[in-house]
């Protein structure tokens, strides 16, 4: 049965995280990985003019890139977040849009050599519904880059996630978690020409690795 996602629900429930996710002293920085300076940066993304970020959090990473003269633009679904983040790197030129992730992308007609998320939306929306409108979105070539954890063995497909541990109000959510195999071909089905998933290793051996999918446009 599909998951059935409560937008103004999980509105809250991402307000709650920019609450404590956003640090006003942050500095712009780019990385795939739940580690600091571990794997690879922007490089995955090409040598793009444009790109969009789905999910974009804390903007870390749009402000790495806006600073490097690339139009860089946002999509989160938390107002508190992106007012945060519009106001703190206002000075970048990136840009930052509050939507949810599947209803901006239908309505706006914008396309971007690239379109990426970093443990955010690719993680909290369904593929079959994200990967066509992404791809939609993407100039011929294009390429599309998300990371975030990979499955545990023996659970995939939508996984319920509480936010803040099991007491207190009911926030919840929904993940994606597949085979990196069924990524491949969830991204080829959506009419992309290749699709690339593989989990990077943590550094530290016996850790949670990254998930990284890379796929480009016809």
């Amino acid at each position: 049965m599909p998951a059935h996602h409560d937008i103004p629900a999980e509105t809250e429930l991402w307000d709650t995280f920019a609450a404590s996710a956003f640090k006003e002293d942050a500095e712009p920085g780019f990385c795939w990985t739940q580690y600091a300076g571990h794997g690879p940066g922007p490089e995955l993304l090409g040598d793009p003019r444009r790109v969009l970020e789905i999910g974009c959090g804390t903007g870390r990473a749009l402000a790495h890139l806006a600073e490097r003269g690339i139009a860089a633009r946002g999509v989160d679904l938390s107002p508190v977040m992106v007012k945060k983040i519009t106001a703190k790197w206002a000075g970048t030129g990136a840009e930052f849009v509050c939507s949810e992730v599947l209803e901006y992308l239908s309505d706006h007609e914008e396309v971007y050599d690239a379109v990426y998320s970093i443990f955010g939306a690719a993680w909290f929306t369904d593929p079959g519904r994200l990967f066509p409108l992404v791809r939609e979105r993407l100039v011929p070539g294009g390429v599309f880059v998300f990371s975030q954890p990979p499955a545990i063995p023996g659970a995939y497909g939508p996984q319920g996630m509480y936010k803040g541990g099991f007491a207190g109000k009911a926030m919840f959510t929904y993940r994606y978690s597949y085979r990196r195999a069924v990524w491949e071909r969830l991204l080829t089905r959506a009419g992309f020409a290749t699709a690339d998933a593989h989990v990077l290793d943590a550094p530290h051996p016996g850790h949670i690795g990254t998930l990284l999918v890379r796929a480009v446009a016809h």
